[in-house]
């Protein structure tokens, strides 16, 4: 059977920090001029419903950077607009290549095409999860901080899919966690539950950010509306403005903490541009690691199969 990655809670620990560890490996070889010809001959299928720049560029420069082959596929360019059953489209697409790297709306999505699909599918975001970026977030955050086991981590805004994540990645990996989200705006309540089953530190959900990022070593956000949710644009900004990362908000946090964001991101919305700019901001480090970790995602899942 095919191994996919659907979330971060269907690996261990020590599976996520194996990812992890390889990309690390893959960055430094990769600026000593080493090239990897691991997935010569293979394909993916880059299935995006929803479009991304960073994540599709990210992809495509992994893949060939492992001497593979990409085929990007829109919404437009596929039978799921037209209704065309899930798991027709999975196993007609896993006669044709090597992987499927899917960014779509719901979870139920990438589950059934990993039901019927004979190769790897890899869950690239859906409104649920986005536990490739989270993965390469991770990545970030030991290249800056060391060990994560020893940190405090914080989420300042929205319970999204990348919330989540985190708060997935907490219970495997053992940092402790503080998310503060809006009341009504909290994340999915059945993956905190779980997640806290199985925490080595808290996990903890809280509404006010100063409460949040109090020696926090990482702070953490994301846009306040995502795509899809556009209609709610002006709401948000009235119910998310407490919750901007800025200097003052920042000043609350351990003096040497780093700031994350998986971009795009909004200038002075959720991220006043001085922090975004500022010594703290890790982001471009951040941004970079998404194709080493999907490098080496790729060639973990795509080179198994």
């Amino acid at each position: 059977m095919a191994r996919h990655l659907l979330s971060l809670a269907d690996f261990s620990g020590a599976e996520l920090v194996a990812l992890i560890d390889r990309a690390l490996v893959l960055k430094s070889e990769r600026r000593e001029g080493i090239r990897h010809r691991d997935l010569e001959g293979r394909t993916i299928a880059l299935v995006f419903e929803k479009p991304s720049t960073r994540t599709r560029v990210s992809f495509e420069a992994a893949m060939y950077g492992l001497g593979g082959q990409v085929i990007y596929l829109s919404s437009r360019d596929t039978q799921l607009a037209r209704n065309e059953p899930l798991k027709d489209m999975a196993r007609v697409m896993a006669r044709y290549v090597d992987g499927l790297v899917v960014r779509t709306f719901g979870q139920q999505i990438v589950e059934e095409l990993a039901r019927y699909s004979d190769v790897p599918v890899i869950n690239a975001l859906t409104d649920l999860h986005h536990p490739c970026q989270v993965l390469s977030d991770l990545m970030t955050v030991i290249e800056h901080k060391g060990k994560l086991d020893k940190l405090k981590v914080a989420w300042v805004g929205d319970g999204n899919n990348m919330a989540n994540s985190w708060i997935q990645a907490a219970a495997r990996l053992g940092f402790a966690l503080t998310l503060a989200c809006p009341e009504d705006y909290d994340p999915d309540m059945e993956i905190l539950k779980a997640a806290r089953v199985d925490a080595a530190r808290p996990i903890n959900l809280v509404r006010d950010p100063a409460e949040a990022v109090a020696e926090a070593d990482v702070i953490n956000t994301d846009v306040w509306a995502s795509m899809g949710q556009e209609d709610e644009q002006l709401h948000r900004l009235q119910v998310f403005r407490p919750y901007q990362i800025n200097s003052r908000l920042l000043a609350q946090a351990d003096p040497q903490a780093i700031v994350l964001h998986c971009l795009p991101a909004h200038r002075d919305e959720e991220i006043s541009e001085a922090v975004l700019e500022g010594p703290q901001s890790v982001v471009w480090d951040q941004a970079e690691n998404k194709m080493h970790i999907h490098a080496a995602i790729l060639a973990d899942f795509i080179a198994r199969k």
